[in-house]
């Protein structure tokens, strides 16, 4: 995986990582529930390994389970957005 903007210093060092507060963290911890987010540019913290978050693409929720390898990426890189693009068969053949 590649760096982020945090990991290469594109964010001022005494503001630290962006993230979000979400509510309901410590009862997707105890109950092993996904967060529904559409925080997309949440930097994911070490405290967020081995959670489940639905974050939002544009249309629907995607689920991302927290690694250790995730560390300091945004949670939007873990959530596709475009989908791949297929040729259609013509009808006149």
């Amino acid at each position: 995986m590649l760096p982020t903007a945090v990991v290469q210093g594109g964010r001022s060092a005494w503001k630290g990582p962006f993230f979000v507060a979400f509510p309901n963290l410590r009862k997707a911890l105890e109950n092993n529930i996904a967060i529904k987010t559409q925080a997309r540019s949440c930097t994911i913290l070490p405290n967020f390994i081995g959670l489940r978050f639905l974050v939002h693409n544009g249309k629907d929720y995607v689920p991302v389970t927290v690694t250790q390898d995730m560390v300091g990426h945004k949670l939007g890189e873990f959530a596709i957005t475009r989908k791949r693009f297929t040729y259609k068969a013509t009808k006149n053949k």
